[in-house]
C-alpha cells in the first residue's frame, strides 16, 4: 500500500508545483518555499546536528508547539532546533514567536528522495510531530535510520480514525515506525490503539493547550482595550465559510438592542480575508480592517485582517464566539478566549476538541447553540445584558483551564530521555 501511495504522490508532483505556484500569485511565500518541497535547502540555514526536528503544520500548530519550544530552549539551550511546517503562514508565525533563535523549513513532499534530503539536511535525534500529521514515507525513513519518533498532544477525531481504518494492515505496520505517542486523552489513546499501536508505546499527557501562555503583556492589546473601553464588545473568532452570514445577521439584530456594539469579525483563513471584506460591505454595515489601522470608533465591525492576534481580540470582548463550530469543521479551540474569562458560545460541530467541550458543557462553562442568527443573537444579548451572569460563566471556564494545567510538564518529561541520549 504504501507503494501506491508514493507512486500516486510521484505523480502528483507536477500538479503540487503547479498549484503552488497559482497560490503564488498572492502569496510569492508560496512560489520562495517550493524548493525546499522537494528536499533542496540552502546551505547557510543547515541545522548543527544531533538536535531535535518538531514539525507544525500551520500557524495553530505552531502556536501549540511555542510553549514547548521554549521549554526546549530553557533546559537545553545548545540544542539545535528545526521547525518544519507546511504553510507559509505558519513559516511567518514561527518567525514571529522565535526570530533566529530556530531554524525554519518547509517540510518536503512525503516522497521519498525529497525525505532524504530533507533528513539528511537536518540530522536530528528526535523528532516531534504535533498532533495528527501523519506521512508513510517520512515515518518510514525515520525507523530506517532508528531516529526517535514522537506524536506529541496526539488526537484523532472519530473521522479520521474511520477512515484510517480502512486500512488498518496498513496502519499497523506504519505505526511500529512510532517511538511514542502522547496523547491528549483516553479517547484518542484508544482510537490510536485501534490503528495498531501497541499500547506500551502510548503515554496520556493532557492537552498541552490548557498550558499556553495565553495571556501575556502586550502594548498593542492595551492600546485596543483603551480604544474599545467606550463600547461593548464581541468576537467572532476562527470563522469559516458558511459562518460569516450568520453571524453579520445576527450582529444587525444585535444592533437594534446595542447601538454602540462592535463586533471583531476573525476569519480563520488569510485567503478569505478579501471575500469576508465583501460580504460585510454587501450586508450594509460599516467596518474598518485591522490592516489599515484606521480608527473604527464608528464602525459597526472591526475586521481581523492581519495574523496572529486573535488572543488581543480575545482579551477586549465580553462575548466570544469560537467558529468553525456552525459547519461541520470540527470547531476550534475555546480554551484561548477562557483565558481572558470570556463566556464562549459555540455551534454543536465541535468534534475536534470534543472531550474539552464536553467539560466545559457539564460545568455550564459554554454555550452549545444551533446555527443560525436567532440564537446567536440571543445569547450575546443575553449576556451583554447580564454581565454577572456572563463573568461566572466565563469564571467556570478560566477554573477548568487552570485545574487542567500540567500536560506540558508530562510531555516534557516522556521526551527528555530522547533528548539526553548518546
Amino acid at each position: 500500500m504504501r507503494r501506491l501511495y508514493t507512486i500516486i504522490f510521484y505523480l502528483a508532483l507536477p500538479f503540487l508545483a503547479l498549484f503552488m505556484c497559482w497560490k503564488g500569485r498572492k502569496d510569492p511565500n508560496y512560489a520562495k518555499g517550493l524548493k525546499e518541497r522537494y528536499g533542496f535547502y540552502h546551505k547557510e540555514k543547515k541545522p548543527t546536528p544531533q538536535g531535535i526536528l518538531v514539525h507544525a503544520a500551520s500557524v495553530g500548530e505552531v502556536m501549540l508547539a511555542t510553549s514547548f519550544i521554549k521549554a526546549l530552549q530553557k533546559h537545553y539551550p545548545h540544542l539545535a532546533i528545526t521547525l518544519s511546517t507546511m504553510t507559509p503562514t505558519g513559516a511567518q508565525q514561527a518567525r514571529q514567536n522565535f526570530g533566529a533563535s530556530i531554524t525554519h523549513c518547509y517540510l518536503p513532499f512525503d516522497v521519498p528522495f525529497a525525505v532524504r534530503r530533507f533528513l539528511a539536511f537536518i540530522q536530528p535525534q528526535v523528532v516531534v510531530v504535533i498532533e495528527t500529521e501523519i506521512w508513510a514515507n517520512l515515518f518510514t525513513h525515520l525507523a530506517k535510520k532508528n531516529i526517535p519518533l514522537i506524536i506529541a498532544n496526539a488526537r484523532l477525531s472519530a473521522r479520521s480514525t474511520k477512515g484510517y481504518l480502512r486500512f488498518q494492515k496498513t496502519m499497523s505496520k506504519l505505526f511500529k515506525s512510532v517511538t511514542l505517542v502522547c496523547a491528549q486523552d483516553k479517547i484518542s489513546a484508544e482510537r490510536y490503539m485501534s490503528l495498531g499501536v501497541e499500547e506500551k508505546k502510548i503515554l496520556i499527557t493532557g492537552n498541552i493547550k490548557f498550558d499556553h501562555n495565553f495571556v501575556e503583556k502586550d502594548e498593542n492589546m492595551e492600546k485596543l482595550r483603551r480604544e474599545c473601553a467606550q463600547r461593548p464588545v464581541w468576537v467572532a473568532g476562527s470563522t469559516h465559510a458558511g459562518e460569516d452570514e450568520i453571524i453579520l445577521q445576527a450582529h444587525k439584530k444585535l444592533l437594534q438592542k446595542f447601538p454602540q456594539l462592535l463586533l471583531i469579525l476573525v476569519p480563520r483563513h488569510k485567503e478569505r480575508f478579501a471575500l469576508v471584506a465583501e460580504e460585510i460591505k454587501a450586508s450594509g454595515l460599516s467596518f474598518v480592517t485591522r490592516r489599515s489601522q484606521e480608527d473604527f470608533s464608528q464602525a459597526n465591525v472591526l475586521l481581523g485582517d492581519t495574523m496572529g492576534e486573535l488572543m488581543r481580540f480575545y482579551g477586549v470582548a465580553q462575548v466570544v464566539f469560537v467558529g468553525g463550530s456552525f459547519i461541520a469543521r470540527g470547531g476550534h479551540n475555546p480554551l484561548e478566549p477562557l483565558a481572558f474569562k470570556c463566556p464562549v458560545i459555540s455551534g454543536e460541530h465541535v468534534f475536534n476538541f470534543a472531550e474539552i467541550y464536553q467539560q466545559l458543557s457539564q460545568d455550564g462553562a459554554v454555550k452549545i447553540i444551533p446555527a443560525n442568527k436567532d440564537s446567536l443573537a440571543t445569547q450575546v444579548q443575553t449576556w451583554l445584558e447580564n454581565p454577572a451572569k456572563a463573568q461566572s460563566v466565563g469564571a467556570k471556564g478560566f477554573e477548568i483551564l487552570q485545574q487542567n494545567r500540567g500536560a506540558l510538564a508530562k510531555l516534557f518529561t516522556a521526551i527528555q530521555p530522547y533528548l539526553e541520549k548518546k
